[in-house]
């Protein structure tokens, strides 16, 4: 097996991509701004960029971000979880300076995707909260925003829900923090540029425990009858698994791996033994996004009953980085 290409996500920069250090007793505080739980309905995709030239660099020295991002992308694990709606929340108490409305929800890969010049952000929210300190939330639901220019808002109160508006292909909240124009990285506010150890974050420390870094997720798994592709698991439309089907497949999706990881996937019958087994190539590049799935052929005497398990293992530099296990009972 072979991982699918995936594209390259280039997300929004509303403003100058200037960063600055901060030290400053005004700083904030942020709260977590969705309402979703990391590990569970959400997690992070991308953190600001923090290499002055053309390389990649986050906070911890890895590579999980975008040429020049400007913020903190928090996606969701499909479409459907963002058409039933989830909130984006006030990180601090403050005002809203600015908002905007009107961009469709639409992946930019869709054949039919409208132009973004000009609101590359998709819908927003600005919160200001004095001192020169503006918080950005873009990439918001169309037709979804709570609040408008001059509201007073509070820590936690609903903003609006989270889109797929502006420059992106998958639902995600793009959060980014300015002081005086200047784009902060509120994981290491401190210094301007580099990794390691930066002080401390502008998070709260319940925030900041939710959003403990990890080198590699699993976004998705799950079983199903036949081969499945990222669509599918976008809008949920998996075969589902019938027991008289010819194969039984084991699927998941990654995000945030390196270069020369290597994963592995295998199903566990009922007597806890392994009946199928692959391992895909190492990975050529560090890379954003990973489906791997494995099938494995219907027994001529039929499946036997009980749990079957779904095991993946990601193995970096010869050690288990990432191991998840997933079952369905037949």
């Amino acid at each position: 097996m072979r991982p699918a290409p995936f594209a390259a996500v280039v997300l929004c920069a509303a403003l100058g991509l200037s960063h600055a250090g901060h030290t400053q007793g005004d700083a904030p505080k942020l709260a977590f701004p969705m309402a979703c739980e990391i590990g569970r309905s959400c997690e992070i995709q991308h953190y600001v960029d923090r290499d002055p030239g053309p390389g990649l660099l986050d906070y911890r020295c890895g590579h999980r971000t975008e040429p020049q991002h400007d913020g903190v992308d928090i996606r969701l694990l499909d479409m459907v979880a963002q058409r039933a709606g989830v909130d984006v929340l006030a990180a601090v108490p403050g005002r809203v300076v600015a908002v905007r409305d009107g961009v469709p929800d639409i992946s930019i890969r869709a054949p039919n995707a409208p132009s973004i010049a000009g609101r590359m952000c998709g819908n927003r929210v600005a919160i200001g909260f004095g001192r020169g300190w503006i918080l950005d939330y873009c990439h918001l639901a169309q037709g979804s925003l709570k609040v408008k220019v001059g509201d007073l808002v509070t820590t936690g109160q609903p903003l609006a829900r989270v889109g797929l508006s502006g420059d992106t292909e998958f639902p995600h909240l793009h959060f980014s923090v300015r002081h005086d124009n200047l784009v902060v990285d509120p994981f290491a506010p401190a210094v301007l540029t580099g990794c390691g150890t930066q002080g401390a974050p502008l998070w709260t420390p319940a925030a900041a425990s939710l959003m403990a870094y990890k080198r590699g997720v699993v976004l998705n798994a799950g079983f199903s009858s036949a081969m499945v592709d990222d669509a599918a698991i976008e809008n949920r439309a998996i075969s589902a698994v019938d027991p008289a089907a010819p194969i039984l497949v084991a699927y998941a999706r990654l995000i945030g791996l390196e270069q020369g990881d290597v994963i592995a996937i295998a199903i566990e019958g009922p007597d806890g033994k392994a009946i199928a087994t692959g391992t895909l190539p190492p990975l050529a590049s560090n890379r954003d996004q990973v489906p791997a799935q494995l099938a494995h052929k219907r027994p001529p005497q039929g499946w036997a009953r009980g749990v079957y398990t779904g095991v993946l293992q990601v193995r970096r530099a010869g050690t288990v980085a990432l191991a998840h296990r997933w079952q369905i009972t037949l």
